[in-house]
């Protein structure tokens, strides 16, 4: 409220703000990866096949939900700045025209993704035994993408209205849900002694399928109270007893693709990357397709809290940007972008050390444990050039400056990261790729402090306030 009324706020009051949106944002990035961390290490229980199954689709869910996430944020980043500016009139129009887009998008993509989910394993090289749970488990969620367009759009307009709280609380509740739907739906009926006591469990034992099921059922009920929330409680967006068209106008529409066009371009050539590394790795074979997977998730626990650390960035610098007021702008720019540098760095360190334990909590196979292992210890010391490119993109995107930072990130991940996977696998195996990945985020965190500096993403403020 502060700050879009021009109030001062002092280094201590900025320090609190940021603290007080980042943490919520933290402890739901932290428990959005434990749903997957929850899904691996449940199918992990059933084998190095299974875990390979979801591991060589992996990349090619997050290309499409990669779709899907550009266009809610191509919207609100556009509620940001209006509410910013105390256009709150123009941030609910802005959100009452996403609707229909979005959700016109999220069903193109998820019709898409159902017709390729069948052959999409064996383009990708996987070996015959993993090929159907691998298509079975795409499909589901790829069918889901609705479900996960309102989950992200809610979410997103929420956080940029300057209420994090709601949906970081409501990620931590779908967590939980993701657990007690995939203990039911994964594993069959069974016996189990607790305490002492014999007790017979039910369950669906549907394996691999079931953790998909799961967990789009969790993410779809969460989805669909955020999307209450927005529609009737948010003050800066309800839409209920306000007035105005659902179909999204010219100039809207533009906006957000001038924003997500460039975000969007980036995601699908950086997931095609991230598919071609796997493309890289199945070669080596299941054990070496499971370490890679489980340990990416394993990884995940450690940068989540940087991209909700991003997020409280997005929204500080797209309100302190609408407001005009530069000097805030670039304030609040280093202090989340240092804020995310030291608690990765904290991060990786816990990494390296409990990297044994991590990957044990994920699977029973020794060999897929020990690979794990040391990859994650080599990805440990990359994590402070990580989390300085994953706040400064989103510092960036909150000024609604995508275009070159989109560009600076697919050179890095083509240019570095690809070509030194395919130049060191056939040598070091596993070891060579995530080497590679290493060197690629600290040259990449370096390149976005450089642009950060020069401060040319600040180029469109409108200046009305310190």
């Amino acid at each position: 409220m502060r700050i879009r009324e021009g109030g001062k706020l002092s280094t201590s009051e900025q320090l609190q703000l940021t603290a007080m949106l980042s943490l919520p944002a933290i402890l739901a990035q932290v428990s959005s990866i434990l749903m997957f961390y929850i899904d691996d290490a449940m199918v992990g229980s059933l084998g190095a096949r299974a875990s390979a199954s979801i591991g060589i689709v992996a990349t090619s869910m997050w290309l499409f939900w990669s779709i899907i996430s550009c266009a809610a944020t191509g919207f609100s980043v556009q509620v940001a700045h209006r509410v910013g500016a105390n256009d709150i009139d123009g941030a609910r129009s802005v959100f009452r025209q996403s609707l229909m887009a979005s959700m016109a998008l999220a069903l193109v993509t998820g019709a898409v993704g159902a017709l390729i989910s069948n052959p999409l394993p064996h383009w990708l090289g996987g070996s015959h035994d993993i090929c159907s749970d691998a298509s079975t488990y795409f499909l589901i969620f790829t069918l889901g993408a609705p479900l996960a367009m309102i989950d992200m759009l809610a979410s997103a307009m929420l956080r940029c209205a300057g209420n994090i709280k709601v949906p970081s609380v409501a990620n931590i509740v779908m967590c939980i849900l993701d657990v007690c739907f995939n203990f039911l739906l994964i594993f069959p009926t069974r016996t189990v002694d607790l305490f002492g006591h014999s007790m017979l469990l039910p369950g669906a034992g549907l394996g691999v399928a079931g953790a998909a099921i799961g967990t789009v059922t969790a993410e779809g009920v969460v989805a669909l109270y955020l999307m209450w929330y927005a529609a009737t409680r948010c003050p800066e967006l309800r839409l209920v007893g306000s007035r105005g068209s659902f179909v999204p106008e010219k100039p809207v529409l533009s906006e957000a693709g001038s924003i997500a066009g460039p975000i969007f371009l980036q995601r699908v050539l950086m997931n095609v990357a991230q598919i071609t590394i796997t493309v890289i790795v199945a070669p080596l074979g299941a054990i070496a397709i499971a370490a890679n997977a489980l340990g990416i998730t394993a990884e995940s626990l450690c940068y989540m809290p940087g991209y909700g650390i991003g997020e409280a960035a997005t929204t500080l610098v797209g309100q302190s940007f609408g407001a005009g007021r530069r000097r805030l702008t670039i304030r609040f720019a280093w202090m989340t972008t240092l804020l995310g540098v030291a608690v990765m760095t904290l991060m990786g360190a816990v990494m390296y050390m409990a990297a044994p334990l991590m990957m044990a909590s994920l699977t029973p196979d020794e060999a897929v444990r020990q690979l794990g292992t040391e990859c994650l210890r080599i990805e440990a010391w990359a994590e402070p050039g990580f989390a300085a490119s994953i706040v400064a993109m989103s510092v960036f995107v909150g000024a609604g400056d995508t275009r070159r930072p989109a560009m600076l990130n697919l050179f890095s991940m083509w240019a570095v990261r690809v070509t030194l996977a395919a130049l060191l696998a056939p040598h070091y195996g596993l070891h060579g790729v995530w080497l590679g990945m290493a060197i690629e985020l600290t040259f990449r965190g370096i390149i976005f402090l450089v642009r950060m500096k020069r401060g040319r993403w600040l180029r469109k403020i409108k200046v009305r306030s310190k």
